[in-house]
């Protein structure tokens, strides 16, 4: 696929990776989507991707409400003249564990549920509304060639303090593989992204010590860049022989 030819939507829009990915796209020449729920992130974005070679629409979207996705692809839809491609980008983290001990007291907390489910709500359930409705137009309308992007987290692996976050990537990397074999023959690309550490404001708010000994771990010695992320974004709208598979991009810490 050529990027200038792209009319996709793009979730998790207003920050982190998800405005590097508008920005390097319509810079392309794509007609941009930007899907997010903060509305004053929208405004800089838009304000960002002023005077670039492509167009980007800025969509107020809660992403975890289905009815609000199905109305928000069918607007892009219609605003973009048509959609040919998802980067299903939002995700939110909120660490702990199954169960910890209160040093002081002794108690036992549990993880409440509600935080369990916001993550599992947006990390696997959002994706699965928004490659739903793209697909469903992409076949209605016969658009050939089509492409759905998941970024998951090298977090599907495992880690401790993470297990809801994990599970909701671990879901997603599948569903990307179950997804490419079931809409290859209607043209339709799926694929996924697996960042690591990147230098983003989520990373940048990390405890210093924490986020040093993070960066210990990883072969290379560095946090990665947004930049390439968007390199291996690139590659699989590049490739057209590329589906059902995930590219690691974390510096070798998942080796």
């Amino acid at each position: 696929m050529n990027p200038s030819d792209l009319r996709i939507i793009v979730t998790g829009a207003a920050g982190g990776l998800g405005s590097h990915f508008c920005k390097a796209l319509v810079e392309a020449g794509a007609q941009v989507a930007a899907f997010d729920v903060q509305r004053d992130g929208l405004a800089q974005l838009a304000r960002d991707c002023r005077g670039l070679a492509g167009k980007l629409h800025g969509f107020e979207v809660d992403v975890a409400r289905a009815s609000d996705v199905a109305e928000r692809v069918e607007q892009a839809a219609r605003d973009l003249g048509g959609l040919n491609a998802l980067v299903n980008n939002a995700g939110i983290a909120r660490d702990g564990h199954l169960v910890k001990v209160d040093d002081r007291r002794g108690d036992i907390l549990k993880m409440p549920r509600e935080q369990w489910q916001k993550v599992i709500d947006i990390n696997l359930t959002a994706p699965f509304y928004l490659a739903r409705e793209v697909a469903a137009h992409l076949i209605e309308h016969r658009v050939r060639p089509g492409l759905i992007v998941n970024i998951t987290s090298i977090s599907r692996h495992g880690i401790a303090g993470q297990a809801n976050y994990s599970a909701a990537k671990a879901g997603l990397t599948v569903s990307t593989r179950v997804w490419a074999q079931e809409l290859a023959p209607f043209g339709i690309r799926v694929a996924a992204i697996a960042p690591g550490f990147i230098r983003t404001s989520f990373v940048n708010a990390m405890d210093p010590v924490t986020r040093d000994a993070t960066i210990g771990r990883i072969p290379l010695g560095r946090l990665g860049e947004p930049a390439e992320i968007y390199a291996a974004l690139r590659f699989i709208i590049d490739c057209d022989y590329f589906t059902g598979r995930c590219v690691d991009v974390d510096g070798g810490l998942g080796v």
